[in-house]
């Protein structure tokens, strides 16, 4: 990594498209067991956004859906639609265009999927869909792979930063392709989420370790048996891999190091 390395501190806030957030984690919506279990573990989190599908909105209805909109205006914290289930370039331009309007807000999550076993996205139109975004003045993120050179078109589109997967969307696997992951990292400069795939604290420790700027999480907290400690749990691993990597890890060794000097230290024989 050629970043330079500098105290760490906890006024090191994520700036995305201009715009700066306290915190380094973003959180799903989907999948908890109740509003109220997803209310409280945003609140234990304090997460920068909160990622939301617009086919989960009602505008005129006044039932279920809207309560949960209702909740999330309520919470405070910054919405980041996304095009979650969209196949096409035009189904999420049309979905996005949908998003801006419900949410008044420019940014987007970039979903395309191609393959709807893996979830993986569509990298053949991936770049096409978010340079329309951009150019329709979208601040767009990019859900995608880990593959460098598709991550390079998207930031010479202008994404201003992007989220490669660690695995796929809800296995909670952890990075799978650790080489593909640092690779990347060393050479774009731009801001990179970890998005998808993460399933331990460790994970989202490990990545801010290599010098990953934030991650994006769902499943690994709203299924597990404590949403709430989870949600608690992530957003301390995220600032914990974030301060090791400010501060410079130590390079690794091939072979032991003596943490205490034995210069001059007496040595006792029995005869």
């Amino acid at each position: 990594m050629t970043a330079e390395h500098h105290t760490a501190t906890s006024a090191d806030p994520l700036v995305l498209y201009g715009q700066t957030f306290s915190s380094r984690l973003l959180l799903g919506t989907s999948r908890y067991p109740s509003p109220h279990v997803l209310e409280a573990a945003v609140r234990k989190a304090q997460p920068a956004m909160l990622t939301a599908s617009l086919r989960r909105q009602n505008v005129s209805a006044h039932d279920a859906p809207n309560r949960f909109w209702d909740m999330l205006r309520e919470l405070d914290v910054p919405v980041l639609p996304n095009t979650a289930g969209c196949h096409s370039v035009q189904e999420v331009i049309t979905t996005a265009q949908m998003a801006r309007e419900v949410f008044n807000t420019p940014w987007i999550k970039l979903e395309l999927i191609g393959d709807d076993y893996t979830l993986q996205p569509d990298t053949l139109n991936l770049v096409d869909a978010a340079s329309r975004l951009i150019k329709d003045g979208f601040q767009v993120l990019p859900y995608c792979t880990e593959d460098l050179v598709l991550c390079q078109r998207l930031v010479d589109v202008g994404c201003q930063a992007i989220m490669p997967w660690a695995a796929p969307i809800g296995t909670g696997k952890g990075p799978i392709n650790p080489y593909a992951l640092r690779t990347l990292r060393e050479r774009l400069s731009v801001p990179m989420l970890v998005d998808a795939g993460l399933g331990l604290p460790s994970h989202a420790c490990q990545v801010m370790e290599w010098g990953f700027d934030g991650v994006l999480l769902n499943t690994a907290v709203a299924l597990a048996q404590d949403p709430i400690g989870m949600a608690g749990a992530f957003a301390s691993a995220t600032q914990a891999g974030r301060d090791a990597f400010l501060s410079g890890t130590m390079t690794e060794q091939h072979a032991a190091q003596a943490s205490t000097p034995v210069l001059g230290t007496p040595f006792w024989h029995q005869a």
